[in-house]
């Protein structure tokens, strides 16, 4: 396979995860209100449906290869900025069942690959 098409097939799952997770904060907004860091100011729920906006915005960049190289830098940016809701997850998870504590932790080192992911599509040229 050229490089090409699967630079192009990467962006294009990056946008499809994006995408199912953006969704998934309007169709079942409770688990995404409970993370989200009290520190925060106003309700859960509207920084759940923000997010859950900005996720499908940026997919919506990422499939789109004018838009790719933005979306996808920005997209980084964004698996930054929801790590601390991630942290709070953990934390709040900590006294739960070992299945549920590994998959709270897992989910912490996935942030590393993810950025790396989304600057690797924003470096991409269509």
């Amino acid at each position: 396979m050229e490089p090409t098409r699967s630079r192009s097939r990467s962006a294009l799952a990056l946008a499809g995860l994006l995408g199912v997770a953006g969704v998934t904060h309007f169709a079942k907004p409770k688990p995404y209100d409970a993370i989200v860091p009290r520190a925060l100011p106003g309700k859960p729920r509207t920084w759940t449906y923000l997010s859950g906006a900005a996720e499908v915005a940026l997919a919506a960049a990422i499939a789109v290869p004018r838009t790719r190289g933005v979306g996808g830098k920005l997209a980084a940016g964004f698996f930054a900025a929801v790590f601390p809701a991630n942290v709070k997850m953990a934390y709040d998870l900590r006294t739960k069942s070992p299945r549920v504590k590994a998959v709270a932790y897992g989910r912490l080192p996935l942030q590393v690959p993810l950025i790396l992911w989304a600057l690797r599509v924003g470096r991409s040229t269509p």
